[in-house]
């Protein structure tokens, strides 16, 4: 930095993917560092440059991903500070992915934040040391959830580590106009349960595809028959249009479902979530978007930070969909049905402590930044 200018600050995480939890997060990390430092240049590092542009516009986006560390050592020497995060990137396989790229920078003794980081499975043994390695070299680290703290202090890390939430908490919902409903082939008239499914991966290890569909399948139908509703399956990232097709494909009152469609930001999705009497779902961005505007829901675990959400929330979760018996979820959907009014409440409690610890995420980065524009200040004073 120098003097009269804002810091340079580079965000790298899994942006430009297509998928509508990650730009959420985005969404609401970028905010938070435009209200702290509002002349800053910020520059993400993304999978797809174009699209992380075309979204926000008021930033820089270059690609990571088979960037060698000769080129990238350039534009890391720019930065004043990375920013690790936010979202669930620190796992198998992935986690040496970025943290490749952020050991480059540690090189050039570049500070390093992580942003309400995810972690977890982390079993593998690069992994893992990769994490404690670099993470140990941190002036601060963030979580998203307490089941990320404790994986980091099995991984051996022994700094301390602030438990946040996820930066699509602070998020504002949009306006999503009921002629778009329409548009999106939803007739009027009846009750709306929106419902999210993405691949079965650990959430159904023992169920084929088909069987996986056959059953999510099951859910829908009840609800159409038990509240007289219509079900839209929202896809938070492409793969989820092929299995909703799948679901709905199963369903006896497939009539009664549609997929949603158009392309739409985080902010409308989340305004989307208030036309709904009720939310199924799996994907964890889905769920929390459902809980900020207080739309009763249920949680379909497929991970660790789902069933930490539901926890945090004071949700029931079921791993019904493991087990291939119906009867517990479809009871437990009805359950939610009739006691959603007296849920309600203590839910949306909840809700409010949530955002007000993703705020803590905030809280962290401002030390930082002070600390970063005092020392650019004595650097240029001396």
């Amino acid at each position: 930095m120098t003097a009269g200018t804002g810091l340079t600050i580079g965000v790298l995480g899994s942006y430009g993917g297509r998928n509508l939890g990650d730009e959420a997060i985005l969404t609401g990390l970028l905010a938070d560092l435009r209200e702290q430092e509002p002349n800053a240049r910020i520059i993400v590092f993304s999978r797809n440059p174009d699209h992380t542009r075309a979204a926000h516009p008021e930033v820089e986006a270059v690609p990571w991903e088979g960037v060698s560390r000769t080129d990238s050592s350039p534009l890391l020497a720019q930065l004043d500070l990375l920013i690790l995060g936010g979202g669930g990137i620190l796992y198998d396989q992935e986690a040496r992915r970025y943290l490749r790229v952020v050991r480059v920078a540690q090189e050039r003794g570049l500070p390093l934040l992580t942003y309400a980081v995810g972690v977890g499975p982390l079993s593998e043994i690069v992994d893992t040391g990769m994490v404690r390695e670099t993470l140990a070299g941190a002036t601060q680290v963030t979580v998203r959830d307490q089941e990320s703290r404790m994986l980091l202090e099995e991984a051996g890390l022994l700094n301390p580590i602030t438990v946040t939430a996820d930066p699509a908490f602070l998020l504002e919902p949009e306006d999503f106009p009921v002629h778009l409903l329409r548009e999106e082939g939803v007739p009027a008239g009846r009750h709306l349960v929106g419902m999210s499914v993405r691949e079965p991966g650990r959430a159904a290890e023992r169920l084929d595809v088909d069987g996986y569909h056959r059953l999510l399948a099951q859910i829908g139908d009840f609800l159409v028959h038990r509240i007289d509703a219509n079900v839209l399956f929202v896809p938070m990232e492409r793969d989820d249009i092929r299995h909703s097709h799948g679901v709905l494909s199963h369903m006896v009152a497939a009539e009664r479902g549609r997929i949603l469609h158009g392309s739409y930001s985080p902010q409308q999705v989340l305004g989307l979530m208030r036309h709904f009497d009720l939310a199924v779902g799996m994907r964890l961005h889905f769920l929390i978007f459902a809980a900020m505007v207080n739309t009763p829901f249920l949680p379909l675990p497929y991970a660790g930070k789902v069933f930490d959400l539901a926890q945090r929330l004071g949700v029931p979760a079921l791993r019904g969909v493991e087990r291939e018996v119906e009867g517990p979820l479809l009871a437990e959907v009805d359950r939610l049905w009739d006691e959603r009014d007296q849920r309600a409440e203590a839910t949306a409690r909840r809700v409010a402590e949530v955002c007000e610890e993703a705020r803590g995420t905030s809280k962290v980065t401002r030390v930082v930044l002070e600390s970063l524009r005092t020392q650019s200040m004595v650097s240029v004073d001396g």
